[in-house]
């Protein structure tokens, strides 16, 4: 049989009236289960969304642990550490603070005033760390801001995760100056090594400062994935849609098949052979 006649019995099958009734309602209920997936990935999203943010509530409110139990100098920051409240203490270094631009607070544009914090090993061996402390967000800074305690103070805050080092910073830079983002590895440029991989974001200071910093908030914890449950169940229903279809063509096939049977040739399209015996 020629292609040609393959294709125009598969065309007749498609468009028979039964089978054209049947494709519309199939194709009806394969758009409802597309609909429904997409629907149950949404609901993906927001429950995902909103454990993250009950995994956020329960981190700001937990008590704070010591950050030396958390992370250490040098040492890989997780996602699981975004928002762990922890207290520090160490010494402010004045010569070694910045200011970040463009950071929003109450939809409000301003500044961080990020600072470092030297924190001496909790077993007195080793060297000191840096410890890059957002002490508080401003409007407009000025130079009362940038004014620490002298000797050691006592933090308890949260911890945050590196900023994305958008440019290095100049070795020598000055107090008070401008850097795009709050990003260790950058920082380490100019403060030295052992630094934290990570920000501290300051809550509460004893002694407390006199600058008037306000707080700039735990830090907001990215991406909180799918839900798997929802996840599974818009799987199912887009399984279900794409079956939905892969019916209609196996009825089709059924069809074809039976008209070529018919007509006396194989299911393939061959024609028949009939042996007999002389």
């Amino acid at each position: 049989m020629h292609a040609s006649a393959g294709f125009s019995d598969w065309l007749r099958a498609a468009t028979r009236p039964r089978l054209i009734g049947i494709f519309v309602l199939l194709v009806a209920g394969a758009l409802l289960c597309i609909r429904l997936g997409a629907w149950q990935l949404d609901r993906a999203q927001i429950r995902g969304d909103q454990a993250a943010a009950v995994e956020a509530a329960e981190r700001e409110s937990a008590p704070p642990v010591p950050m030396e139990t958390v992370v250490a100098p040098q040492a890989p920051f997780t996602q699981t550490m975004v928002g762990q409240r922890v207290t520090v203490t160490g010494t402010y270094l004045p010569e070694d603070q910045f200011l970040v631009p463009d950071r929003e607070l109450d939809g409000q544009s301003g500044y961080l005033v990020v600072t470092a914090l030297r924190v001496e090993p909790g077993d007195g061996a080793g060297e000191p760390a840096i410890l890059p402390v957002v002490r508080g967000w401003v409007s407009e800074p000025d130079a009362a801001h940038l004014d620490v305690p002298n000797g050691p103070v006592e933090l308890t805050g949260y911890l945050g995760g590196p900023d994305p080092a958008q440019a290095g910073i100049a070795v020598g830079a000055a107090t008070g100056e401008e850097i795009e983002a709050v990003s260790p590895a950058a920082l380490a440029n100019v403060w030295g090594t052992p630094i934290y991989s990570g920000q501290f974001v300051l809550e509460v200071q004893e002694p407390a400062a006199d600058a008037d910093l306000r707080p700039y908030g735990a830090p907001v914890i990215e991406g909180g994935g799918l839900n798997i449950q929802n996840l599974a169940y818009a799987a199912e229903w887009w399984i279900f849609g794409g079956f939905a279809l892969v019916l209609w063509w196996r009825m089709v096939r059924d069809e074809v098949r039976h008209t070529r049977a018919e007509r006396g040739e194989s299911p393939t399209g061959t024609e028949s052979e009939v042996v007999g015996t002389t």
